[in-house]
């Protein structure tokens, strides 16, 4: 089933996308030389699709910056919560 969307700010036509498209989106991926040699080779070399390493690589950096945010959530809790402590230890 195709669905009308309104218009697109960049464009002046309405575009018309079937609704599984939400769910399964291609894209292109411009690469310079140095990415194509280095893809290929993690391809070739993890016996996975040039997709699947872009894939990984995109969950892999995305786990790590939600880490990052969690790891500075759980410190800023943890100070407040044993802040007496601290500035205890710190007097000494």
């Amino acid at each position: 089933m195709i669905r009308e969307l309104p218009r697109r700010q960049s464009g002046d036509c309405q575009a018309l996308i079937p609704q599984w498209y939400d769910g399964v989106v291609a894209f292109t991926v411009r690469t310079d030389q140095e990415l194509e040699e280095a893809l290929t080779a993690l391809a070739k070399s993890e016996g996975v699709s040039r997709q699947e390493v872009i894939r990984r690589a995109i969950l892999e950096r995305y786990a790590r910056s939600t880490h990052v945010e969690r790891v500075a959530d759980s410190t800023e809790e943890m100070q407040q919560r044993w802040s007496e402590v601290l500035e205890r230890l710190n007097s000494k």
